[in-house]
């Protein structure tokens, strides 16, 4: 993508309603808009980064034997009166009505529309375990909403709902999930901690919250120091590890406020023991019969009786996570995308004038990696050369070709954000490009 042709509206000063890094950085850089309270546009680099969140996202429930589909965002009232939640949800839920007078709502989660899903379709323990998941937009009407994308009103979630025909196989269903989250946040290059939680509105009996540690969360947070140094991204979805991985984090002390006990706390050693402030970013819950109970979904067991499925739910929530990696992975110098996310691969900073030797230099590179898949985006402006160092600091994309006037033939200044400049040839660029993004060509 040549800048040129891009929408890109970068701002030079600081919003006055931002407030925390992440609302700054996504507003300056151009990534998203606010349409109304709590309620954002995503401009076309923001968007991209979403996408490609999604793209993680979906890669590692598939890997976890989840199916897509999609539900849609409006939902009728009836089926949440049927599982008791549509009088309980209170004022986070927005109620419409269609011309027809009948009561509707914008869904806030989806646990009743899955649920008369299975039912209308499951009949049989054969077609058991099922795990289905979507990836779609919810509403709910935060009394509050504020930091940008962080705690808004729209916003962008994964869920996925388990259906399996006892406890254990659910619990087994659980700790897939639980690895699968791990696993995402990895490849997001986030260090995700699973902490005990509360289980709120959607209820159950066994939950956890997945938190990364940053200054602006907003959960306080207590563990023992040595849950950083768990490693699963080697884990398969095979029994042996599944069923490991949940033990495997319980050895340490994490909880956030609302589980925190001091008296287990303090057994810590106390080099080991952190105190600090985290940000939400997954919530797993297992909820046994709860909503197939409610709603009289049934299926028929290898003994021939019926019997409600013990379910589960998932949520990731892959708007927050823009505004979570910025969180986690800003200083006041840069931003530096995650390789997997990042919305171009590299940009071409042309320093030259229309025409002139960097010029054509810069465009013979950019058509060189765009045939690579390499995805750069040229800067074609007339801004200033400080104007363009500034803005692609801004932007975040890990890696920068500087091309101006003063360099030899087959001589590139390449720099990798948050390190020096080097002088290298376009084949040594490629190459490095390639062994970064795993491109085999």
């Amino acid at each position: 993508m040549k800048l040129s042709n891009y929408f890109l509206p970068i701002l030079k000063e600081t919003p006055s309603e931002a407030k925390i890094k992440s609302h700054q950085l996504m507003l300056r850089s151009g990534m998203i808009r606010q349409s109304a309270s709590g309620i954002y546009s995503w401009l076309p680099l923001g968007f991209k980064v979403l996408k490609n969140i999604e793209n993680v996202v979906r890669e590692e429930q598939n890997n976890a034997g989840a199916i897509e589909l999609l539900m849609p965002t409006i939902q009728s009232s009836e089926i949440w009166k049927e599982s008791g939640r549509y009088d309980d949800y209170g004022k986070e839920m927005l109620r419409i009505q269609d011309r027809h007078e009948r009561d509707l709502l914008y869904g806030p989660t989806n646990e009743e529309l899955i649920t008369q899903i299975f039912r209308d379709n499951i009949k049989s323990y054969k077609n058991l375990p099922l795990m289905l998941y979507h990836i779609q937009w919810k509403f709910r009407d935060e009394i509050r909403p504020r930091f940008g994308v962080m705690r808004c009103r729209e916003f962008l979630m994964k869920d996925t709902y388990s259906f399996d025909i006892d406890q254990a196989a659910a619990e087994l269903s659980y700790k897939k999930m639980f690895l699968s989250y791990l696993k995402t946040f990895e490849k997001l290059e986030l260090k995700a901690i699973p902490m005990k939680a509360e289980t709120g509105p959607i209820g159950g009996d066994l939950s956890h919250e997945f938190i990364i540690l940053a200054e602006t969360g907003e959960s306080e947070v207590y563990l023992d120091k040595n849950i950083l140094d768990i490693e699963t991204k080697n884990l398969d979805y095979s029994i042996e590890s599944v069923n490991g991985i949940i033990e495997k984090y319980s050895k340490f002390y994490s909880a956030t406020d609302e589980k925190h006990n001091k008296d287990d706390f303090n057994q810590i050693k106390k080099n080991d023991q952190m105190h600090t402030r985290g940000i939400e970013i997954g919530h797993i819950f297992y909820f046994g019969d709860k909503y197939s109970k409610s709603m009289n979904a049934l299926i028929n067991n290898n003994e021939g009786k019926n019997i409600n499925p013990q379910m589960g739910s998932y949520g990731i929530g892959v708007s927050r996570l823009p505004a979570a990696i910025i969180e986690a992975k800003y200083n006041d110098e840069f931003m530096k995308w995650p390789l997997s996310i990042t919305p171009f691969k590299v940009a071409i900073l042309n320093l030259g004038k229309n025409g002139d030797e960097a010029d054509q230099k810069s465009l013979e590179f950019y058509n060189l990696l765009c045939n690579l898949k390499l995805e750069p985006l040229l800067d074609d402006t007339s801004d200033s050369p400080s104007s363009k160092f500034k803005n692609f600091d801004l932007i975040g994309i890990p890696f920068q070709i500087i091309i101006g006037s003063k360099l030899k033939k087959d001589e590139y200044e390449f720099k990798e954000i948050g390190k020096d400049k080097k002088i290298l040839s376009k084949d040594e660029i490629i190459n490095f490009l390639k062994e970064a993004y795993k491109i085999d060509q």
